[in-house]
Parts: structure tokens; sequence; C-alpha cells
């Protein structure tokens, strides 16, 4: 099991989703002789899980059934222990096109936080890109460490605790791609654009307030960065529902006739939505 390599066989060691429902799923460490509970019963690891295949229904104690998925970044950003607060795939997928990422892609992050957006990034520049990520908490470091090493992708990541305003990523002149999500990104502009490559590379910066965006943006202008660009991405999510409405009487049916119905598919917008989660700052350093 690896967060960036399919493994078809559930194994010891692994980490695994346990899927009772598209709202309803968690992470465990598979174990010789370790047990689970869930609502539908207990599932014991070495008989239900190790050996079988990934995607497999197992039946629990109790007669009820689960999935055992194979972890992904996705996955893992919806049951991830929170240690702060994350990003999600709305804003992910657009920062990792955005950046322009791919496999072999050297990226430079600060902070690390809980890990969501770093999983992502390793996903996506693996097998030979590398992740240089900086968390300035020194317990939250040592925790995205340990689950890195879990998650068979260390040696995809490196990371640093330290003060990314202060200090900067430890790197200069390597990377793709920077990104940012702290207090105050302007502060570590200068370092970024150090830790970028010569021949110029993608900066993004996460900023939940518009005061953050406009000191960032007028950093970025200061130190000859261009195209820079902010936006917001807003996830709608339409309900797809069979709906039966009468067929109108227009005085063509006979009197005392049967009134028909006719029933059809519609989406339905929700009565609330997901709003506001950061805005997403854009530039690009220049070619020296």
């Amino acid at each position: 099991m690896s967060f960036v390599e399919y493994g078809e066989y559930i194994q010891e060691g692994d980490i695994s989703i346990v899927f009772l429902g598209h709202e309803s799923m968690f992470p465990i460490k598979v174990q010789h002789g370790a047990q689970t509970q869930t609502r539908y019963g207990v599932i014991r690891h070495s008989t239900d899980l190790i050996g079988k295949k990934y995607g497999s229904k197992v039946t629990c104690s109790k007669g009820g059934w689960v999935y055992i998925l194979h972890p992904t970044p996705e996955l893992w950003t919806v049951n991830l222990p929170h240690r702060t607060q994350i990003l999600y795939s709305t804003d992910i997928s657009m920062i990792l096109m955005m950046l322009e990422l791919k496999p072999g892609s050297i990226v430079c992050e600060s902070g690390t936080g809980s890990g969501s957006l770093s999983h992502s990034i390793i996903r996506t520049i693996a097998p030979t890109g590398h992740l240089y990520t900086v968390e300035f908490h020194q317990q939250r470091a040592e925790k995205a460490t340990e689950e890195f090493i879990a998650h068979r992708v260390a040696h995809l990541v490196t990371v640093k605790n330290q003060d990314v305003c202060k200090d900067g990523f430890g790197v200069v002149g390597v990377a793709d791609a920077v990104f940012l999500d702290i207090p105050s990104p302007w502060e570590a502009i200068v370092h970024a654009k150090a830790a970028i490559k010569q021949g110029g590379g993608r900066l993004c910066s996460f900023s939940p307030c518009i005061e953050q965006v406009q000191r960032t943006c007028l950093a970025l202008s200061e130190c000859g960065f261009e195209e820079i660009s902010t936006m917001e991405v807003l996830l709608r999510v339409y309900d797809v529902r069979t709906v039966s409405l009468p067929v109108p009487d227009l005085g063509s049916e006979p009197p005392g006739s049967q009134q028909s119905t006719v029933t059809y598919k519609s989406a339905v917008t929700p009565k609330e939505m997901a709003g506001h989660t950061g805005y997403l700052t854009f530039a690009t350093k220049s070619l020296l």
C-alpha cells in the first residue's frame, strides 16, 4: 500500500479506508489480531482483511457489510485527523492545475498543517519529483513526518520545522512551484522567489481574508512577479431527484376522467451551499 502506487491486496501495516457510505467512512491500520468495531459489527483484520482485494465487500459480525478501499489523497482529505483547518478537493484541484505540476516537479510548501494538500502534491509529482514542506509548529511537523512514513511516501517529501518567513524553505533555486498557506504570506515572498528556479516558476498563496490578499499582491509586484491573479472557487452541488407532476387539464379531457401525472428527473439546487473558503492568488516568476 502506498498513496502513490496502487496495491491490489490488503497487507499488514496498510492504511485502509472502511467505507460505510459516502457520508460515513474512516481510516484504519491493518494489523494481525486487531479488530475494528463498526455499527454493523466487528471486522477482524486477520480473517476479514489481510489477503483480500481492495474494494472487497466485508461482512461484519452482525451481518452488515462494508467496503475496504485503497487510500487516495482524496479519501485521506475527508478522513484525516485535523490538526489545522485543511484544504479540500475543490481548491486542491485548482491549485495543482494552476501550478502546472506534473511528475518530476519540485515543489516547496508552507505550512504543512494536516497534510491534506501535501498528499495530493506528492501523488502528482511522483515518482521522480520532490516536495519540500515547512511547518512552524514542531509537533505538527513531527506528526506529518510520521504519516508520510506510514503512507510510504517519505522518499518523496522532506519536512522542515522552521519559520518560513525568517528562514525560508531551506533550498534555493530548485523549485518549479511554491505554495503558501500561512497567516502573513507577504513576509515569505522573498524566500519563495529565492526557492524558485532561475528559469522561472509558479507561486500560489491561499488566504481567507481579502486584506491578506492585498498585501500579498503588493509584495508579489514589488518582488517582480508577473501574471498576478486572484480567484475564489465555489462548489455548487445539484441534487438529482425523481419528480412527479400532474398533467394540466386544458379542457380536452372528458368530464370525470382521472387526471394523469408525468414523472421525470430534475436537478434541484440546495437551499444552502458551502460558501467562501479562501482566496487563491497565483503569480509567475519571470525568466531572468
